[in-house]
């Protein structure tokens, strides 16, 4: 079990090309590091250490909710949820080929209220404040308008958690 501030993400899926129509039985594989900035995997270098990581397909209204935590920030990173996604759940978990890959940006007041508040996420902040969008290799070249679609709409508190929503579109 990892321990962390809980998050609550909900996920909306559309298709861009009709409308913004949702689109039903995609999946989507999220995946996180956890509060001190690792990943399960590759900080291990041992594939059974599976952890922060899950695909689920989406509802008829596009949309799937994920459990997890609010990730910590690792050096040079601005702090992040990496997902993708595929035309079906067959196709994510037997190797096929991703119609999207992203990230997620969490909101800055966020990471500050997590990382100044909760003791267990301590180390993250002094990592937090060297970090920012625009220093950031992936986020950094990207217009405002496009980092807002990108970040995540959040609600909560440290104590009670955190609940997420995001809506993505892709051209089917």
């Amino acid at each position: 079990q990892v321990s962390g501030v809980p998050l609550s993400i909900t996920i909306t899926l559309t298709n861009t090309k009709a409308s913004c129509a949702p689109l039903s039985g995609y999946a989507i594989y999220l995946w996180h590091c956890t509060q001190d900035g690792n990943y399960s995997v590759y900080s291990s270098n041992n594939i059974a250490d599976n952890y922060l990581r899950g695909v689920q397909a989406t509802d008829a209204n596009g949309t799937v909710t994920f459990t997890t935590i609010v990730p910590g920030c690792y050096e040079g990173r601005y702090p992040h949820i990496h997902f993708e996604v595929f035309s079906s759940t067959a196709t994510a978990t037997n190797g096929g080929y991703a119609i999207l890959t992203s990230q997620m940006a969490i909101p800055s007041a966020v990471c500050t209220d997590v990382y100044s508040n909760v003791s267990a996420y301590s180390g993250n902040l002094a990592r937090f404040n060297r970090t920012s969008i625009s220093s950031d290799g992936i986020f950094g070249d990207n217009s405002a308008a496009q980092m807002e679609q990108q970040t995540l709409k959040m609600s909560g508190d440290t104590s009670n958690g955190y609940t997420a929503t995001v809506l993505v579109g892709v051209a089917r």
